[in-house]
């Protein structure tokens, strides 16, 4: 298995189980592949406004007892999850999760954060936020979120892509990550059926739009593996896509790029990323794909393989086609 390039991977703990899990998965894998594992936890500091008023000297004096304890606590929750010698080194500081996590993988030079999954209601996103979700959407690294812990490291890696130009990132660490577990890999692109609207003629009959497609995937996107993968191709919403053939294909882990949608697209309309995190099906590996000199760093480069030539439109089957 490769274990040389991955720089420190960063886990945000906290003292539920899910970052118990979180953790423990994350020794797993820094084991694999050689990384260091460093440990963040975020304390909340709405007092402190008006610490300086109210308490005067003591400020400093109480801050440092809540960081202790704030601590103490996370490190009774993750218990024996990791060595001593890993919580020993946990950063602890004041700020929101997303702000302390950022903060430290810049410092630290993480190629991955890794959260517990926790499911959140559309309500408690758009309120109080979701750490997952935040730190998706700022962090600008690839971000591991642990769904129920399992016996295996991964075994079975499905990457989801589409004809975009993310396809290539995301494509390029799922293989990183199949190479270094010995996994088995599977790719899998869903396409939606044409939007239709009212009195309005599509410019393509639904079977020829699913032929343009395939032609797309056959010119665009299988080029793109450089390792053996099953490639599959399913027709319907992408969220339910997904999450069937990760069921289905019982897939330790799933890899999505993030197109970086803004607020009011995501809050309207959603985002696959996003429905994903609420519905974890198991592990999610998001891969910020705007970020491209990130995951340079973090994907090792790969030969360039020349492009297929063009295949003939063929019929396409109702249901797959691989």
């Amino acid at each position: 298995m490769e274990k040389q390039g991955w720089k420190p991977i960063l886990v945000g703990v906290d003292a539920s189980r899910e970052a118990r899990a979180a953790a423990q998965f994350g020794w797993k894998l820094a084991q694999v592949t050689g990384a260091q594992l460093m440990l963040a936890h975020a304390v909340r500091e709405f007092w402190i406004p008006f610490a300086d008023e109210q308490l005067g000297e003591r400020t400093v004096e109480i801050r440092k007892a809540m960081l202790d304890t704030a601590r103490a606590q996370v490190t009774t929750a993750l218990g024996d999850s990791v060595p001593a010698e890993v919580t020993q080194r946990m950063m602890v500081r004041f700020g929101r999760a997303p702000v302390v996590l950022r903060q430290a993988a810049e410092e630290l030079g993480v190629s991955l954060v890794i959260l517990g999954g926790k499911h959140h209601s559309v309500l408690d996103r758009w309120t109080g936020g979701s750490t997952s979700h935040n730190s998706v959407r700022t962090l600008g690294l690839p971000v591991l979120v642990v769904a129920q812990p399992r016996d295996r490291i991964f075994r079975r890696i499905m990457v989801a892509v589409d004809i975009s130009q993310a396809a290539a990132m995301t494509i390029a660490a799922a293989e990183r990550y199949a190479a270094t577990f010995g996994a088995e890999l599977k790719v899998l692109s869903v396409i939606e059926p044409p939007v239709v609207l009212p009195e309005v003629t599509p410019p393509f009959a639904t079977q020829e739009f699913y032929e343009m497609t395939e032609a797309a995937l056959d010119q665009r996107v299988w080029p793109l593996l450089h390792q053996p993968a099953e490639k599959v191709v399913r027709y319907g919403q992408p969220v339910e896509s997904i999450l069937r053939e990760a069921h289905e294909w019982d897939a330790d882990l799933v890899i999505v790029g993030s197109h970086g949608k803004g607020w009011g697209e995501r809050l309207m309309l959603g985002s696959v990323t996003e429905r994903l995190l609420s519905h974890l099906p198991t592990s999610l590996l998001v891969i910020p794909t705007k970020v491209e000199h990130v995951i340079r760093e973090t994907v090792p480069e790969l030969p360039v393989k020349a492009k297929a030539p063009a295949k003939p439109r063929r019929k396409v089957a109702a249901k797959t086609a691989k």
